[in-house]
């Protein structure tokens, strides 16, 4: 048997819910390496996170299948990875075989060390890689144009096909944009950038049989790519499948101020957040209301009630909206629900979190507050069946034992499926939600 067929390729596998290419950031590895089963040989950025990939082969590297940069579909060749001189077997191959029935440590969300079944798509066409870039000084300028002497012309550094389709749909000049990949390569990121610019102009003309939905000069472009697409993916389904409806109340939200502050007093190395208290009193609600941590199952005509609550946090992030997931959250203490909170949000805002971290809630809780607005008609998560929303807490009068007087007060709404309930058990949940805000020592009663 020779050396080549003895090759392994390790294929992209899948790295989340609904996700079905990743732009590779950064080769780990180079050709000539040797690595070890589960090393991490690139980084890929997904519609979701950047994420570490690891290797299930030991051995020498072959081939790196495409560049920085360079978008790659799921199932597709990453990696071919050689036996070391001397085995009749890749090296390594033994103990991969072995961490497949035992389960390997390091597995991405959607597939184990095996990818067997992994799903052929049809192979896109590869380009040749761009000649290295001229030297460049600490201006980006070239260095001969850099001394007076003209530069010669470089074509721009483009390996993705899919950067140059964008580019292309979209009338940028790739001359025009300053690449943030390796070795100044173009990233579809950095077309994305150059159309969101508020100079930026269209070369390409308008095809004046498209009618209204044409793109006139001037017109700024902001595709529907990466996250983005996912959030309107996603929303635009629970929209067409899920027959939603919003309740809301006003509350009085002083008691719950009053509790944090002297929970926060008493433990100030442990803080909790206004936002843990809100998780603490949901997982309270959901207890007694069990139908609002569920899901439709269309296809079987049921219902499914979640044994745990997996609590969704709406975050909003550079890279759009995000709902991290706390899962078990019924099972961790409030001190415990504030500290894995502000990790979570904060994970979420750096782009840190692995895919598998943003995927399976049963209920997400929305603080819309912090834009400055009131309240909202918000859009459930799907597939789960409510989310409650809560706005700013502001100085409102109120009227407190029958005398007016000014009070923390917020909106709380709940956006429930009208299938897996009625309005008695939404009104019920969110009644005692808002009961909860109210007077803190009825959620004590309730633990």
């Amino acid at each position: 048997m020779t050396t080549v067929e003895r090759t392994q390729v390790f294929l992209l596998p899948d790295l989340g819910e609904g996700l079905s290419e990743a732009e590779i950031v950064e080769w780990r590895v180079a050709v000539g390496d040797v690595v070890t089963v589960d090393q991490s040989v690139v980084e890929v950025e997904t519609a979701k996170a950047v994420v570490d990939v690891p290797c299930p082969y030991a051995g020498r590297v072959v081939t790196l299948h495409g560049a920085a940069g360079e978008v790659r579909p799921v199932g597709q060749p990453l990696i071919t990875i050689a036996p070391l001189d001397g085995g009749d077997e890749p090296a390594g191959h033994a103990t991969y075989r072995e961490e497949e029935r035992a389960g390997s440590g390091n597995v991405l969300i959607g597939y184990g060390t095996g990818h067997g079944t992994a799903t052929r798509r049809r192979r896109r066409p590869r380009l040749a890689v761009a000649p290295e870039p001229a030297d460049v000084g600490p201006t980006g300028v070239a260095a001969g144009a850099a001394s007076g002497d003209p530069a010669p012309p470089t074509a721009a550094l483009v390996i993705s096909p899919i950067v140059r389709r964008l580019a292309r749909e979209h009338g940028v000049d790739l001359d025009t944009v300053r690449g943030t990949g390796p070795g100044g390569v173009i990233r579809r990121a950095d077309v994305e950038a150059a159309l969101t610019a508020p100079a930026v102009r269209l070369a390409a003309v308008p095809d004046p049989q498209v009618g209204s939905n044409s793109v006139g000069d001037g017109d700024v472009i902001v595709p529907l790519t990466g996250v983005r697409k996912v959030i309107a993916d996603k929303l635009s389904r629970s929209r067409r499948e899920i027959p939603e409806v919003t309740i809301w109340v006003d509350v009085d939200a002083t008691g719950l101020l009053e509790t944090r502050a002297a929970i926060n007093a008493a433990t100030p190395d442990a803080p909790v957040s206004i936002l843990a208290l809100l998780a603490r009193i949901c997982l309270s609600g959901l207890r007694r209301f069990p139908q609002l941590n569920s899901r439709v199952d269309t296809e079987a005509q049921r219902i499914v009630q979640s044994a745990g609550v997996h609590l969704g946090i709406a975050a909003q992030t550079d890279r759009g909206l995000l709902v991290p997931v706390l899962r078990d959250a019924q099972r961790l203490t409030t001190a415990e629900l504030a500290a894995e909170l502000a990790a979570t949000t904060a994970a979420a805002r750096a782009g840190s979190l692995p895919p598998a971290r943003l995927t399976g809630g049963t209920f997400t809780l929305n603080n819309y507050g912090v834009f400055g607005v009131d309240g909202s008609t918000p859009i459930i998560n799907h597939p789960e069946a409510a989310l409650l929303g809560v706005g700013r807490i502001v100085d409102k009068p109120w009227v407190v034992d029958g005398q007016l007087a000014v009070r923390k007060v917020t909106q709380l709404s709940l956006t429930f499926d009208h299938r897996v309930c009625d309005g008695g058990v939404a009104g019920g949940f969110l009644r005692h939600v808002a009961d909860c805000v109210e007077r803190p020592a009825l959620l004590i009663a309730a633990v």
